[in-house]
């Protein structure tokens, strides 16, 4: 592959290592080069399904975006400026290719992945989703996609969720009612 193509993102060719990938994954793992190419596949992966929950509502917000590049840095074990990296090109893969490659690339994360990694991802879906302050509706149904593509069961989803539910968009209703019934 020429010095063009990779400055462009064209795909490498097809091989043994990355035949089952995603064009998402195989764009981001080129930029991992460095990486052992197994550990690159799970951080590409990781990164597009965070993009992939911080586009439900087709619009990812700052707050978002940081939240994903800190996740990928801290659980990809990545510097700063190829965790930016990663998170751009996930972001921009999702926005092209998403409704195409959202199932096979969480498929992927989920064959590659323990059920503890599984779970560990589903909570950075979840706080991804808040980090805006907000988990809409889109967002909560786009996790509860992925957690049944990762083959968690919905109990694992559900107590995930909880965590985060001062954030979601249906119960703050709920709890500002709380509050003011507890206030009265």
């Amino acid at each position: 592959m020429s010095i063009l193509e990779r400055l462009l993102g064209a795909s490498p060719e097809p091989s043994d290592t990355y035949s089952a990938d995603t064009e998402s994954v195989r764009r981001i793992v080129a930029r991992l080069e460095a990486l052992d190419p197994a550990r690159a596949r799970f951080i590409a992966a990781f990164a597009y399904i965070l993009g992939r929950v911080a586009n439900a509502d087709l619009d990812i917000s700052a707050d978002e975006s940081r939240s994903m590049e800190d996740l990928v840095r801290e659980r990809g074990g990545l510097p700063e400026d190829q965790a930016l990296l990663v998170v751009e090109i996930a972001k921009s893969q999702n926005r092209l290719f998403g409704g195409t490659e959202n199932f096979l690339v969480t498929r992927e994360f989920s064959e590659i992945a323990s059920r503890q990694e599984r779970l560990d991802l589903l909570d950075c879906v979840f706080a991804v989703s808040a980090a805006d302050g907000s988990i809409s509706v889109v967002e909560e149904e786009q996790a509860r996609r992925i957690a049944s593509e990762l083959g968690l069961s919905h109990r694992q989803y559900v107590e995930t969720r909880a965590r985060y539910s001062a954030h979601r968009d249906v119960m703050k209703g709920f709890h500002d009612r709380s509050s003011r019934s507890e206030e009265g």
